[in-house]
């Protein structure tokens, strides 16, 4: 992905309520809140777990979905796969890129016959090498989230892309808690990641509110990713920490104020800046001086505005002869003195 602003994903996820108009319109929703993407998960219940009600298989993470076996978590969280084509569709139409999370082989080569331009790993997947050397053999960008990542793991998955001859490769820190704590951001790791892997770097945020997008673009972030539902009374198992239209526009607009700010690397005189430097401070004759007096602490004073001599020769001045009658107020200028 060749990213010259910052990439912001809305993360559909299981904020559809069983409902493909709510799908659609979520899609249309995050056009206007002004995201870059819309993404998807690809997964069925039985490709993701088993269909077993025994302690392993039991949530107790101290998590909103606690007591709740992953089969049926996930069998009320995924998206039918049969709504993936018109949501692909009406994507392009809206000037949306769409693509997915695919969670086995399976999804993976039914993501190809939709034509997915980009993958994404979840945080939970990166230690699914096989499943990460099959995404990565079909040379698309790999997005790879890192919320449950030692080094290692983010090590072994980039070369495991890398060793598929694919290496368009972008890291998201994470934090895996529905929703993280602030104190649990850790946005540092963001240069960290781009610096120690030479990969671009990002966050899928789950914190609440819109402040760890802001940050982590100004900290060298190019990839945003964020939960987005349509309404929060649709509910669901990722409405408590998803953001709303009118919450994701804000921190769409507050992305792109940061990105403004930022600017590049500036030490070129431009016209606002010469017209600035009016008010900069340049010698000034302080005193009303005669012809022949000597120039001195009492007659010249370092002030604003800056029209005349600059203070760095302040010193050098000194002790020189002025050779003609010069009025308090006037800017200093070497032909005031003897050289």
């Amino acid at each position: 992905m060749n990213l010259d602003k910052c990439f912001i994903i809305a993360e559909l996820s299981a904020n559809h309520g069983g409902s493909l108009e709510v799908a659609k319109e979520t899609v249309r929703a995050a056009k206007r809140a002004g995201a870059d993407a819309i993404k998807l998960q690809t997964y069925t219940a039985d490709t993701i777990t088993l269909n077993v009600k025994s302690d392993d298989f039991k949530i107790k993470q101290g998590t909103a979905w606690d007591g709740q076996y992953l089969y049926d978590l996930y069998k009320e969280a995924s998206l039918p796969w049969e709504w993936h084509k018109p949501l692909f569709e009406l994507a392009e139409k809206e000037g949306l890129i769409c693509f997915s999370s695919p969670f086995d082989k399976t999804a993976v080569d039914f993501l190809e016959e939709l034509n997915t331009p980009i993958y994404k790993v979840a945080s939970f997947e990166i230690t699914d090498i096989p499943l990460i050397k099959y995404i990565a053999s079909k040379k698309k960008p790999i997005i790879i989230s890192t919320g449950i990542a030692t080094k290692e793991d983010i090590e072994l998955a980039i070369q495991t892309c890398k060793e598929e001859g694919n290496e368009d490769i972008t890291i998201l820190k994470c934090t895996s808690a529905y929703p993280a704590a602030l104190e649990d951001a850790n946005l540092l790791t963001i240069p960290d990641i781009i610096q120690q892997f030479k990969v671009k770097s990002g966050l899928s945020d789950h914190t609440l509110g819109i402040e760890a997008p802001m940050i982590a673009v100004a900290l060298g972030a190019k990839v945003i990713e964020k939960h987005f539902i349509l309404d929060k009374k649709i509910g669901g198992a990722d409405a408590h920490f998803s953001l709303d239209e009118k919450e994701f526009k804000l921190m769409v607009d507050s992305v792109r104020r940061t990105e403004k700010m930022l600017g590049s690397v500036d030490y070129e005189m431009n016209n606002k800046k010469k017209k600035s430097r009016e008010f900069s401070r340049s010698l000034y004759v302080s005193e009303n001086v005669k012809s022949g007096d000597i120039v001195s602490e009492e007659n010249i004073r370092s002030v604003r505005p800056g029209f005349g001599l600059h203070p760095k020769y302040y010193d050098e001045v000194l002790g020189k002869i002025f050779t003609k009658d010069i009025n308090k107020g006037t800017p200093l200028k070497r032909d005031f003195f003897s050289k």
